[in-house]
């Protein structure tokens, strides 16, 4: 079951893909992971991210696709895997499609967690971090005791930048124009299955087990 992950960012479809991984014995496969693990053990695909990566430069296609396809040929991947912030272009889709099929592999779900994007300005406007431990919550859906302060270690509380209404609104423009064309590139293939993202996480969860069956 090799499942791909689409949605915009704040819609949820990292919290998804970690519940789909836990319950069918998968890996959940982040690019980010990838690139760190990379990194750590020094591999020379790490050595070549690392280089652009100090540079703020993005990692170019081919090295991305490669390093997804090291990682999805690894043994706990056998049975499948959720990829979750990749592909995010048509080009990275068709590069990871080709590598694939020399192996003789193919992409067997692209879920979509659908949501509006006023839905998720508010939803990730109301986010809040701490700036001691990292804990996360939100001041309507998972709100601390007590306000701004962090129930698991009494820091402070703060909107990330990257939550900040503008950065989601820029952050989200970007996703329609490269990622939003995904849509259409694996509705064509006859695989992308879509769910409703504003309802309750549960909810969107047994949506997406009714479509995995």
């Amino acid at each position: 079951m090799k499942i791909i992950m689409l949605g915009a960012p704040g819609a949820g479809k990292g919290t998804q893909a970690k519940r789909i991984a836990e319950k069918y014995g998968i890996p959940h496969i982040s690019t980010g992971d990838i690139f760190r693990a990379n990194i750590k053990n020094g591999t020379e695909l790490g050595k070549k991210a690392k280089t652009y990566m100090d540079q703020g430069a993005l990692v170019p296609d081919e090295l991305v696709v490669d390093l997804v396809v090291d990682r999805v040929a690894q043994e706990d991947a056998k049975n499948g895997y959720v990829l979750d912030g990749f592909p995010r272009t048509i080009p990275q889709a068709e590069a990871l499609d080709a590598a694939l099929a020399k192996i003789n592999e193919k992409v067997d779900y692209a879920i979509n967690v659908e949501v509006p994007d006023e839905n998720i300005i508010h939803r990730m406007s109301g986010r809040r971090a701490c700036v001691s431990c990292g804990g996360t919550y939100h001041i309507q859906y998972n709100p601390t005791k007590q306000e701004n302060i962090c129930d698991a270690c009494g820091g402070k509380l703060i909107l990330r930048d990257d939550d900040q209404p503008e950065t989601v609104k820029n952050r989200l423009q970007v996703y329609h124009e490269q990622t939003q064309p995904l849509i259409d590139y694996y509705s064509k293939q006859g695989i992308l299955k879509e769910v409703d993202g504003t309802v309750d996480m549960n909810d969107v969860f047994h949506a997406i087990v009714e479509i995995l069956g």
